[in-house]
């Protein structure tokens, strides 16, 4: 028996329904129903990880760019803060003689009245800008920030110590604006004792003798 599976009616010129389980002449494809709502949960995934990582992304860039510019900051008030330690030495290098001429009339006596009024705020406001003296009678001598210009020796003194100030030296900060000029005294050197060398004569004495 010959069956007709042409879908359309050469006759009529109409598509052919098929009887109910049949499938059409050539087969058919069959296509599984999609859920909407699984496809928009799925694309709203994948936009969310994105977003997600961009934000990582950017978040990271903040981070870097506040630290490099916390880091330009703190060097650029660093740097400021140097220029302005070195600008006050400077200035206050100019004026340790004027602060000498004062310590010699303090040690004079002509240090009184309206003068020493002047000197001690003169004093006053560079020690306040970080001047700072050194140089104490007692201390122990070291040549970084010493200046020996006079040297003794002592017995009553194990190193090297400053037993004269003849003049300050002055620091601004860690900055040495100029050494102390001290006097030095050191330990005398040991005084070593030989022992008595005058003994029995040796052989050869003996045979001049005889």
């Amino acid at each position: 028996m010959v069956r007709d599976k042409r879908r359309i009616d050469p006759v009529t010129g109409k598509v052919r329904v098929p009887p109910a389980g049949e499938q059409p002449a050539g087969g058919g494809v069959h296509v599984d129903e999609v859920d909407p709502g699984a496809v928009g949960a799925v694309a709203s995934t994948a936009e969310l990880d994105a977003l997600q990582a961009q934000l990582d992304e950017r978040t990271g860039d903040l981070q870097r760019i506040s630290a490099e510019y916390s880091n330009y900051r703190r060097r650029v008030e660093r740097d400021r803060q140097l220029v302005i330690d070195v600008a006050k030495a400077q200035v206050t290098s100019q004026l340790l003689t004027v602060l000498d001429d004062i310590e010699r009339a303090q040690e004079h006596g002509d240090l009184s009245g309206a003068f020493k009024v002047v000197a001690d705020k003169l004093v006053a406001a560079l020690q306040a800008q970080g001047l700072e003296p050194f140089g104490v009678v007692g201390e122990g001598f070291d040549p970084a920030v010493h200046e020996a210009v006079q040297h003794d020796t002592a017995a009553d003194v194990s190193e090297p110590t400053v037993t004269a100030v003849l003049r300050p030296g002055y620091r601004f900060g860690e900055r040495v604006l100029r050494p102390a000029m001290v006097a030095v005294t050191d330990a005398e050197a040991a005084v070593v004792m030989f022992p008595d060398t005058e003994a029995s004569p040796g052989p050869d004495e003996q045979l001049q003798d005889d």
